[in-house]
């Protein structure tokens, strides 16, 4: 099935998008393409084969939540740079 540089025009004003002379012709043959391979995959005979989600079977491996004690304030603020005992201090980001 070829996309003509109409429909290609067509879906990039849906788009939004100008496209060049160029891109309209680059873009109708990659759709023309793609639309093809599409064809010859309705071609296959898929009567007899279930439907998947995945091509693997694919299985969480969740473990259970554990509670565990928190770091103390001292603790957290020896990994800081910079505080003041209580907060974080980091550079100014916001000239006021």
């Amino acid at each position: 099935m070829a996309i003509s540089h109409q429909e290609v025009k067509y879906i990039a004003g849906l788009a939004r998008l100008t496209l060049t002379e160029e891109e309209i012709e680059l873009y109708s043959r990659q759709l023309s393409d793609i639309l093809g391979y599409i064809e010859q995959l309705n071609e296959l005979d898929v009567d007899n084969v279930e439907p998947m989600s995945h091509v693997i079977d694919i299985v969480n491996v969740m473990r259970e939540d554990k509670h565990l004690p928190s770091l103390s304030r001292e603790e957290v603020m020896a990994n800081a740079p910079d505080h003041d005992g209580e907060h974080f201090k980091v550079p100014r980001v916001v000239k006021g």
